[in-house]
């Protein structure tokens, strides 16, 4: 059987820990330790960078510097949690990083407000372009699974919340906060938790009802 890391949820923007209520349960009552983390300040107004720092922070003190942990990061979270993996060394830690709904490629939304973490999730931004530039390299020794909606609204295009590596699902979920309540998303959750960090086939998921969930490039 494979051991359950510990489990480390980074939230999105203007979200606190409190947001992963209902998945936090979920995994603790199939086994998993959950951990959370609140980002300061949580609306954009600080470089993704900068946040990535207190991820970086709060892993050393809660897991020591040489404990396996895995992540799971929604939205904003997603990004963050990425630079703390490839530009701060904690793909040496993590084994496993599954994102939901982030913007990996950039959202139009970001627009709407000149504010250093935002500006950074914007479409095309040198920021995100940095970290893709090397995201194959980088994120080599993890074991990496996005989740997205087809029909997000915040992350447009909703495609942008595919990561392009690793394995994926997508889900008819009707709005961006409902993915971390929706049940096959908990489930896929679980699921990517709990596999073989060695193995490279595809997670078993739930079934989708035909929507595909499989490997990335």
């Amino acid at each position: 059987m494979t051991a359950k890391n510990p489990v480390l949820l980074v939230h999105g923007i203007h979200d606190t820990q409190a947001v992963f209520g209902k998945m936090a349960r979920y995994l603790r009552d199939r086994g998993w330790v959950t951990h959370g983390i609140d980002l300061t300040p949580n609306d954009g107004s600080a470089g993704l960078d900068d946040l990535a720092q207190q991820v970086q922070h709060l892993a050393a003190q809660q897991f020591g510097p040489d404990a396996p942990f895995d992540i799971v990061a929604f939205s904003m979270g997603g990004i963050v949690s990425r630079y703390y993996l490839q530009r701060l060394g904690g793909d040496r830690q993590v084994q496993r990083c599954i994102t939901i709904s982030s913007p990996h490629q950039g959202t139009w939304m970001a627009r709407w407000r000149n504010a250093p973490g935002i500006q950074h999730m914007c479409l095309n931004s040198a920021f995100l372009a940095d970290l893709n530039r090397t995201l194959k390299t980088d994120l080599a020794s993890v074991q990496i699974t996005s989740l997205w909606t087809p029909y997000d609204l915040m992350i447009l295009p909703a495609s942008s919340s595919r990561l392009g590596i690793g394995h994926e699902a997508q889900f008819p979920v009707l709005a961006h906060p409902l993915m971390l309540r929706d049940d096959r998303c908990l489930a896929a959750v679980a699921a990517a938790l709990a596999q073989p960090v060695a193995s490279r086939t595809s997670a078993t998921f739930p079934s989708l009802g035909g929507v595909s969930a499989g490997q990335g490039g």
